[in-house]
């Protein structure tokens, strides 16, 4: 039952949101107040069934009890030192990331956009080290569609015009090519080079796939001119596509991987995994955090990816998110004037649109149901990874509704 003060203060909760903080963000008509498993709800009692995970984070849903035994049990012992001392919980989480991917170091933030920041410093230093000769040896190439975060040297490797305009003039030497496109990456990929930054699937840009040719032609780009290759595996990494990393079985390594969204289902964490090769060159005082690598927020991760990483978890993933993309597949042949294309895999899926996605955002906020948009027209789906079929099932039924009410307004 929902609490009578917070029923009453909803919308007074919502004015005062308006007055004190920074309006940076165009938030939904409503207040959560709670959730569990797959649903959330708000200060009236209201449940949502959740496909959008707060965008791809809660990969574990809400009020899981190990995550929650994990941080009682942590916060009753340290919480914070900073990283002037030795503790037990980073080195567990990094010696875990380090045995489930090609990487043989690990570097601890707190968030995906502060992983691509370090990833860029990184990057530049093994250039310039191993390149003194080359001064010029310091541009990062990104693609077009991508999306690696909002901080100044994210951005710059973000080439979206309305995020980048109000903020120029921007960190220099960045480059873009066109996505899955090699002849334009081999254009804008040469001496002067330090990385190559790339995802694996894009999230924030459609839901579209880099394809195998795409990285494995980066990879002999980036070798050809001694450049480093990063995958942006924030969003579509740690389980999302039905595998732990995007990038598995394509045939390609890279040099630097970033993580963050769901790898303390909720609590703040980024990571850098790279090679020694990357890591010999960083030295202390190179780069830091205050609050990173904590041991609440890192024994909090070593449980969700102690549980993400089992196979057995995964083969949920990928029997749930087949059973989705089929779905939706079908819901496209009943309506092909709102559904143009459906893209993704496991559990990232892109619903292209024949009408713009907040309207279908808005209409299901009414049917009780949570999703976000990758563009203006595309209804991007990224539910918990602990989903069933019977909750997708639940999605199909409420889009259908919501088709079948927009269908009959036009």
């Amino acid at each position: 039952m929902a609490n009578e003060s917070t029923q009453q203060t909803a919308a007074e909760i919502i004015a005062l949101e308006n007055q004190v903080i920074l309006q940076t963000y165009k938030r939904a008509p409503f207040v959560f107040e709670r959730g569990e498993g797959v649903t959330l709800y708000d200060t009236n009692g209201k449940a949502y069934l959740d496909f959008a995970a707060g965008i791809a984070v809660n990969a574990l849903g809400y009020a899981d009890p190990e995550v929650q035994a994990a941080i009682e049990d942590q916060a009753k012992k340290l919480i914070h030192v900073s990283n002037l001392f030795h503790t037990r919980p980073q080195v567990e989480l990094a010696q875990l990331l380090v045995e489930k991917s090609f990487a043989d170091r690990v570097f601890l933030c707190n968030s995906g956009t502060e992983a691509i920041e370090a990833a860029i410093k990184f990057s530049r230093k093994w250039a310039r080290t191993h390149h003194p000769e080359n001064e010029q040896k310091y541009e990062i190439v990104s693609f077009t569609g991508a999306f690696h975060g909002r901080t100044m040297g994210a951005l710059a490797v973000t080439p979206r015009e309305s995020y980048q305009a109000p903020f120029r003039p921007l960190m220099p030497g960045v480059a873009t090519g066109k996505f899955n496109d090699l002849d334009s990456a081999a254009q804008v990929i040469g001496p002067n080079t330090a990385a190559v930054i790339v995802e694996p699937v894009q999230g924030e840009g459609g839901i579209n796939s880099a394809t195998k040719e795409f990285l494995q032609g980066l990879r002999r780009l980036c070798d050809q001119n001694q450049a480093a290759l990063i995958f942006d595996e924030i969003q579509c990494g740690l389980g999302r596509t039905g595998l732990l990393w995007a990038h598995e079985g394509l045939g390609v390594t890279p040099d630097l991987m970033t993580l963050a969204k769901p790898l303390a289902n909720g609590l703040p964490i980024g990571a850098v995994l790279m090679t020694n090769a990357v890591a010999e060159v960083m030295k202390p005082g190179d780069h830091g955090s205050t609050f990173a690598a904590n041991p609440l927020v890192t024994h909090v991760a070593t449980v969700v990816f102690r549980r993400i990483s089992d196979p057995r978890f995964l083969a949920h993933v990928c029997d749930v998110g087949g059973y989705l993309g089929e779905s939706l597949h079908r819901l496209r042949e009943q309506y092909p004037a709102m559904i143009h294309e459906i893209r993704g895999r496991g559990l990232i899926w892109g619903i292209d649109l024949g009408v713009p996605a907040a309207d279908v955002i808005q209409q299901g906020y009414a049917q009780g149901l949570v999703t976000i948009n990758a563009g203006e027209k595309v209804l991007r789906l990224v539910p918990p990874l602990v989903i069933t079929r019977k909750n997708v099932d639940t999605l199909v039924e409420k889009l259908g509704l919501i088709f079948t009410q927009m269908e009959v307004v036009k």
